[in-house]
């Protein structure tokens, strides 16, 4: 419920230009917009070129999909894809119009493609508009609209209309509960502890930020050396314990390790404050001890995945600054530490937008999950929103049931302090890669961590790109295996092993300094990374032991595994 307070300070951010720009514009899309509208009045040339181009090639698919229609099998005008699931109806093809709207969609995205390709911008720009033209390009395609879409056709036929019922209802229930974005799962089909994050364990400490949760041993002895899991807080710790057969938790169980997860808690207004030093003091360090403590190691192994495997390689550079060096080695899976080269996400993290969302977050105290959610539905549109809209509204079904997808609507906030911190000094400063991030009173060094590092990336990375991801391993000091997926982000973690798996690799104490260089020289493997990390990380995990006890008698058993935290609203 909003209380006076908020509503006031929500008219008052409204009346500001500043504030209402950050709320109707965040990402400023509008500043993009009409530094492209000055460089097309400047050349206006191209724009002209393009419209010409459009319908030329308009009518000559035109003229195409006629003859189509008496008989003649000729290509259009238009370059199409060999491979688009989307098309794969025979009627894009054999029917007359279906075949003209896909070749209007594809004229028309090659003009726009051109034209905004041609504009001369800057590089805030330029990222912001290629973003906008290829969302652009991607809600124009015609399967995703009732008047182009034979499956709708087909749907409502074969089920007399009751689709079309169904798919209505979905959409009006979507707008009025789901911020007029489709679902992409049904409420209630998997739940933490049941069907997700279902390892057992058993929480054994919890400060104002983290749970810890050890694990239940699933062998009669295991390694002496334990493993410290270290997810990132954008998201619910369980993508590292998704489902039975899909959990690093339950495999690194198996194969002899004694294992804890950071399970961070989804921050409200009262840890507005909370800064990256925090994380680093109450996340990873604080969670070490408690592993060491517990299990009377004295060194530990860290795996870590995104963001939490950026926080884990900064604890690592912080101990090494302080001359200790109780993490025995690293994983690193899709983690970015040098911010160069972003990937898409820079579209989203330049200094204006930074500064709109900064004044976004002031009133609250927190990032929305939903901001964040729909940022990373945006960088897959087709996957995570077009695809549902097609399905659930179009052809009125309900979304098929995919525990990964639950996991990404299990969506997070952000603390204030801490998301701006993030932003500014990692992808605006670039700092960490640079030798200039200060955490927690120590200036942190990658070149100092000298574990030996297995440092997973994913081909299809979209948050976390492969190259990137190699620029910052190769600034590390020690010995690197750098691993390529043939995955994405999410399914690059959540890699069992199967027929479709592989991976190339290559071992160095210093990784060449062109990646594309070491991808050609890598060795490929048809397997999963899990199956190549499973012997690395026992080389590293020291010798058999009986499996020591669920916590301690400084940290007892607090409540069963996933805890209190992951179930927070």
């Amino acid at each position: 419920m909003t209380t006076a307070a908020e509503a006031t300070a929500a008219l008052r951010d409204l009346l500001d230009p500043r504030g209402f720009a950050a709320a109707v514009d965040p990402v400023g899309f509008a500043g993009a917009l009409g530094e492209a509208g000055r460089a097309l009045v400047r050349r206006p040339l191209p724009v002209a070129k393009g419209l010409l181009g459009l319908t030329t090639g308009s009518a000559r698919a035109a003229g195409t999909a006629l003859l189509r229609g008496l008989g003649s099998h000729g290509a259009g005008p238009a370059a199409l894809p060999e491979k688009d699931r989307r098309y794969a109806d025979p009627a894009w093809d054999g029917n007359p119009y279906y075949f003209l709207m896909r070749q209007q969609h594809a004229l028309f995205a090659e003009q726009l493609r051109t034209v905004a390709g041609g504009l001369q911008l800057g590089p805030v720009a330029r990222r912001k508009i290629d973003f906008l033209v290829e969302q652009t390009i991607e809600a124009a395609s015609p399967v995703n609209w009732p008047w182009s879409n034979p499956a709708m056709l087909k749907k409502a036929l074969e089920t007399g209309g009751q689709s079309l019922v169904r798919g209505a209802r979905n959409a009006l229930r979507d707008l009025a509960t789901n911020r007029g974005m489709p679902r992409q799962t049904t409420p209630g089909q998997f739940e933490p502890g049941r069907d997700l994050a279902a390892t057992p364990g058993t929480v054994v400490f919890r400060n104002r930020l983290i749970e810890l949760i050890q694990y239940a041993p699933q062998t009669e002895q295991v390694y002496e050396v334990p493993l410290l899991l270290s997810p990132p807080w954008i998201n619910k710790y369980y993508i590292m314990d998704l489902a039975p057969g899909k959990s690093l938790v339950e495999w690194a169980v198996q194969h002899g390790h004694t294992v804890f997860v950071i399970s961070y808690r989804n921050p409200d207004e009262t840890l507005r404050d909370l800064t990256m030093s925090d994380y680093l003091r109450e996340g990873p360090l604080e969670a070490l001890g408690v592993v060491q403590q517990v299990t009377g190691a004295e060194k530990v192994n860290v795996a870590a995945l995104c963001l939490g495997g950026t926080l884990a390689t900064a604890a690592a550079s912080w101990l090494a600054a302080r001359g200790d060096d109780r993490i025995n080695s690293l994983t690193l899976m899709n983690t970015l530490l040098d911010f160069t080269e972003p990937g898409m996400l820079g579209v989203f993290t330049d200094d204006a937008t930074v500064d709109r969302m900064e004044r976004s977050m002031s009133r609250r105290g927190y990032l929305p999950a939903e901001s964040m959610k729909t940022t990373f539905d945006l960088l897959r549109v087709n996957d995570l929103v077009w695809n549902y809209v097609i399905n659930d509204w179009l052809l009125g079904e309900d979304p098929a049931a995919f525990d990964m997808l639950a996991w990404n609507a299990d969506s997070t906030r952000m603390p204030a302090a801490m998301q701006t911190e993030y932003l500014r000094t990692l992808y605006l400063q670039n700092q960490f890669a640079e030798g200039k991030l200060e955490l927690a009173g120590e200036r942190l060094d990658l070149t100092s961590v000298r574990q030996d590092t297995y440092v997973v990336s994913a081909e299809g990375d979209h948050i976390a790109p492969w190259k990137s991801v190699y620029a910052g391993a190769a600034k590390l000091g020690g010995t690197v295996r750098f691993v390529l997926s043939n995955a994405g982000h999410i399914a690059g973690v959540v890699n069992p092993p199967s027929a479709k798996s592989r991976h190339w690799y290559g071992e160095a104490e210093h990784l060449p300094a062109d990646p594309q260089g070491w991808r050609d020289d890598a060795g490929e493997h048809k397997a999963s990374w899990w199956e190549d990390w499973t012997p690395w990380i026992g080389e590293r995990a020291g010798e058999q032991r009986t499996p020591p006890p669920i916590g301690s008698e400084v940290y007892p058993p607090l409540q069963d595994a996933p805890g209190s935290y992951v179930l927070g609203a």
